[in-house]
């Protein structure tokens, strides 16, 4: 299968994953703020935490070895990194941004802070294997 083809499939699975439009430029200052004042390992926390959210699925949760301590632990951490950022990190531009665009700048910033988070998931090189594992299934003539 030729590079352009893996990329074009990579690029249409990581449309699946949340996206925010930025409402306004207050919102833009919060969602910067946020993602400027976060470490790598606090956005893989944040994307441990998803991941740990999901696995409640009932169709996810057999799939998952997901543990209530485990939840109980990434709850904890995310909660105190988003008094951290609210309150005193990103203080003024949370102000700013509820504000100017309402309580939903909040939902909107820590959506664009996800998808920070998802994309350095999905640049290791196992995570991108994984994503590309189903497409030695792809039937190519029909593609064609």
């Amino acid at each position: 299968m030729n590079f352009s083809f893996k990329f074009a499939l990579i690029a249409t699975f990581l449309t699946l994953l949340p996206s925010h439009n930025l409402m306004a430029s207050s919102t833009n200052v919060l969602s910067n703020c946020l993602a400027e004042n976060t470490t790598g390992k606090e956005r893989k926390e944040l994307a441990q935490w998803v991941f740990i959210a999901m696995s409640s699925h009932p169709d996810i949760k057999p799939l998952s070895k997901v543990t209530s301590k485990d939840e109980d632990f990434f709850d904890r951490k995310v909660a105190a990194l988003t008094t951290k950022l609210l309150t005193e990190t990103c203080k003024s531009e949370t102000k700013a941004a509820v504000l100017s665009d309402g309580p939903q700048a909040i939902e909107v910033s820590f959506g664009v802070l996800g998808e920070l988070a998802m994309n350095e998931l999905m640049t290791n090189k196992d995570v991108s294997a994984a994503f590309m594992r189903f497409s030695t299934y792809l039937d190519m003539s029909k593609l064609e």
